[in-house]
């Protein structure tokens, strides 16, 4: 397996492929989750690599490589410039795919824990080029999310430091990504969840209620939730083999 340390435009990124891959082979985009790095999620790339795939492991704004040392409030109080940001490069390392050879017309999925998962819900609804996805520990409700995040940080004393007016325009852009709101852009893309239903940070029952109703409107048959009954915020090994396998043959 050969791990190529590149930067693409201004995007930081591991490049991870075997040397016999063949040039047309299916490629993954994995986005990391929050306060975590490229480098964290290379158990993720072996697991496709062996498989088959290329895999592109970014770095997000403000992570890794990018780490402009904030704080954690700090930070945290930037989380939705962070998924937005990310959502723009995906795009971007798209283009760079194509630009450089080594996207053809073969299948690209995309993929991502927590933030990455979130990121991944929010990538869908702009891009239907993606042909399978695997969201781990993500949310679809931006905006559900981002009120629950408001009045969890203010319930700690913290001031978030938005007006009214600012606060309506920042749900208003999240709305634009906000997969529960667009469900239409969905429906033909073959998804993958892993949820822990114990997670205290991205609550299960959202992602339950949205892929029931995701089956309900448009009896989409491909769609996986593998949910673990005592999973906090973490991924099993298990879940981590059943998503990886499952987005490699998806993308065969």
């Amino acid at each position: 397996m050969i791990v190529t340390d590149e930067t693409w435009g201004s995007i930081p990124l591991l490049h991870i492929y075997n040397e016999e891959i063949k040039k047309n082979a299916p490629i993954v985009i994995f986005l990391h989750g929050f306060e975590s790095a490229k480098e964290h999620n290379l158990h993720y790339a072996y697991q496709l690599v062996q498989q088959g795939c290329r895999v592109i492991l970014p770095d997000a704004h403000l992570h890794g490589e990018r780490d402009e040392k904030l704080d954690e409030v700090e930070i945290s109080l930037r989380f939705w410039e962070i998924v937005l940001t990310t959502i723009e490069e995906v795009g971007l390392i798209k283009h760079e795919l194509e630009q450089l050879g080594y996207f053809t017309d073969q299948k690209i999925g995309v993929a991502g824990t927590s933030m990455g998962g979130i990121t991944t819900l929010g990538c869908l609804t702009v891009y239907p080029w993606i042909e399978a996805a695997a969201i781990m520990m993500g949310t679809p409700g931006y905006v559900e999310l981002a009120k629950a995040q408001i009045a969890s940080v203010e319930k700690k004393g913290f001031k978030i430091p938005l007006n009214a007016d600012e606060r309506k325009n920042m749900f208003a852009t999240l709305s634009k990504f906000d997969a529960s709101s667009h469900l239409d852009n969905l429906i033909e893309t073959p998804l993958f969840f892993w949820h822990g239903e114990k997670d205290p940070v991205v609550p299960y029952e959202p992602t339950s209620r949205f892929i029931a109703s995701l089956r309900k409107q448009y009896d989409k048959k491909n769609i996986v939730l593998m949910n673990e009954k005592t999973a906090g915020h973490a991924v099993s090994r298990k879940g981590m083999l059943a998503s990886m396998q499952w987005l490699a043959n998806s993308l065969a």
